[in-house]
């Protein structure tokens, strides 16, 4: 037998592949580490434009805008209108009031002067026999200029034509001196206040006389006959 000499187990000569890729993986950041620090790194490329998706999202955006501001417009046009309305609606209301207020302040004073009416009937009267004299001349004539400073008008004349909307007939009668329905006699004057007639005038009333010609008619005749007996006494008509 072979005697084996002991000695030492003897190593591979060459590492292993693991042990050089290990030592290469650390050696790597202590490299990167030893840079100086005024080395840059490598700096990323000019920053990209806005894709298509921003593009998308500004488009939207104005979309959304514009709609919230036609609908804010069409909100003040409604606003806009309705003020309107109510300002009209105002302005007629207050025309209403005001005309309503006008016709109760002449209701009241016609109701007021319809009372004093008899009165101005006696002052009348009284002025047409000449008794108004002294101090009750003097009281007719204030009571006379307060109730005209009041509004109130008297109406009524002999010789005007009959109305029957302002004159009430007492009497009838018929006379060639008129041509028409007309008023010969007052018997109560009639009262007015502004257009409102509080009592009309209480009058005589005479018509055209049946089968007579009118006045004018007959002048035109006479002056027609006048005309004719002139022409017999000179001959007849001068021939041309």
């Amino acid at each position: 037998m072979t005697e084996e000499t002991p000695g030492f187990e003897q190593e591979p000569d060459l590492p292993t592949e693991q042990t050089q890729h290990g030592q290469q993986a650390q050696d790597g950041p202590a490299e990167q580490a030893g840079q100086p620090d005024g080395a840059a790194a490598p700096s990323s490329g000019p920053a990209e434009e806005a894709g298509p998706e921003d593009r998308t999202a500004d488009d939207s955006a104005v979309v959304a805008l514009t709609a919230q501001l036609d609908q804010t417009r069409t909100a003040l046009h409604e606003r806009t209108q309705d003020l309107q309305r109510l300002q009209a609606e105002f302005s007629n209301y207050r025309r209403r009031v005001e005309r309503d207020r006008i016709a109760v302040r002449e209701i009241a004073v016609a109701n007021a002067l319809t009372e004093l009416l008899p009165v101005l009937d006696d002052i009348g009267r009284a002025r047409d026999h000449g008794e108004l004299v002294g101090g009750f001349k003097s009281v007719a004539e204030s009571l006379e200029t307060v109730v005209a400073k009041m509004g109130l008008q008297q109406f009524g004349k002999e010789g005007e034509p009959f109305d029957p909307t302002v004159h009430e007939a007492l009497m009838h009668s018929y006379s060639p001196d008129v041509t028409e329905t007309t008023c010969v006699q007052i018997l109560q004057p009639g009262y007015r206040i502004g257009e409102r007639t509080i009592r009309p005038a209480r009058v005589g009333v005479a018509e055209p006389q049946p089968g007579a010609q009118p006045a004018q008619s007959a002048q035109s005749d006479g002056e027609r006959q006048a005309d004719t007996a002139a022409d017999e006494e000179s001959g007849g008509p001068e021939q041309g």
